[in-house]
């Protein structure tokens, strides 16, 4: 793994580039400095940027945030939130699994999620009792989102009930202003415990990069995929075909920092190997 204390001398080796959001752009209430910057040169450069994000909800309400925190449209070419792909795939349902599920679901998630039903011929219903299966998107605001405990009951119901859960942010963990909240991949990985089947969509599952290429329009090796999370980005740019750049500042910000050895170290436990690291997504 080579590390650089910039992102700017990868410009010239890529044409493309599939950069995450939370812990490389954001983190949940502000950019990271130099992040708009960064991107704003990727585009002059006359690089593709899409943004790639497991956030469970629609690409276009992904972006009204973007805007809320001040980074612009024009930052980037492209976005697509495993939310969406979790809805097109509801809409599709081209894979049996998502074929045989049912119409009728139980919601696992806040409201602010809601957009994942859009246009989708489901009924959602009040109980996991109702219902033919379980949309997770992670934790609430009535229930917190720093601890699991209060999400066990509803997970082990849904389990001994034998409902599919589908899971639209396998993300464990964030960290939102320096706060460390659990996110839908945890709620799935305790089901997974309890004898629930879970169905995961998003990083670092290879089938979000198909259109993540198809937007790009370039061959795997023109192309480099930027994260923070050796679990999600950086597995998942493996799983892929995609060479990687991990930003050490993101969800292991707090074990690392800047400390390349023990970058070295985790990567290796891990058993990832990206290509770079940087500090942080900035220029």
């Amino acid at each position: 793994m080579q590390h650089l204390d910039g992102f700017g001398p990868l410009a010239d080796r890529f044409d493309g580039f599939i950069v995450d959001l939370w812990g490389v752009v954001h983190d949940g209430v502000a950019p990271y400095p130099g992040a708009i910057d960064c991107l704003a040169r990727l585009r002059q450069a006359g690089k593709r940027v899409v943004l790639l994000s497991n956030a469970p909800r629609r690409s276009y309400s992904a972006q009204v945030t973007l805007r809320r925190i001040g980074i612009p449209d024009d930052a980037y070419d492209g976005i697509l939130t495993s939310g969406e792909a979790t809805r097109t795939a509801l809409i599709e349902r081209t894979d049996p699994w998502f074929a045989s599920l049912g119409r009728r679901v139980w919601h696992l998630g806040p409201a602010k999620d809601h957009s994942i039903f859009e246009d989708v011929d489901l009924e959602r219903v009040g109980s996991p009792a109702d219902a033919d299966f379980v949309i997770n998107t992670g934790p609430d605001d009535d229930q917190g989102e720093t601890a699991i405990e209060p999400y066990l009951p509803a997970l082990r119901e849904c389990a001994d009930l034998g409902l599919r859960m589908v899971c639209a942010n396998p993300d464990l963990e964030v960290v939102r202003g320096g706060q460390r909240l659990i996110c839908a991949g945890m709620l799935a990985r305790f089901y997974v415990q309890y004898g629930g089947e879970v169905r995961q969509i998003g990083k670092p599952y290879a089938e979000i990069y198909n259109p993540v290429r198809r937007m790009l329009g370039l061959p795997d090796d023109r192309i480099l995929a930027v994260g923070d999370s050796l679990a999600t980005d950086i597995a998942g740019a493996r799983a892929a075909g995609i060479a990687s750049c991990w930003v050490l500042g993101g969800i292991h910000g707090e074990l690392i920092g800047n400390n390349t050895q023990l970058a070295e170290q985790e990567a290796g436990a891990a058993g990832e190997a990206p290509l770079v690291s940087v500090p942080g997504f900035f220029w």
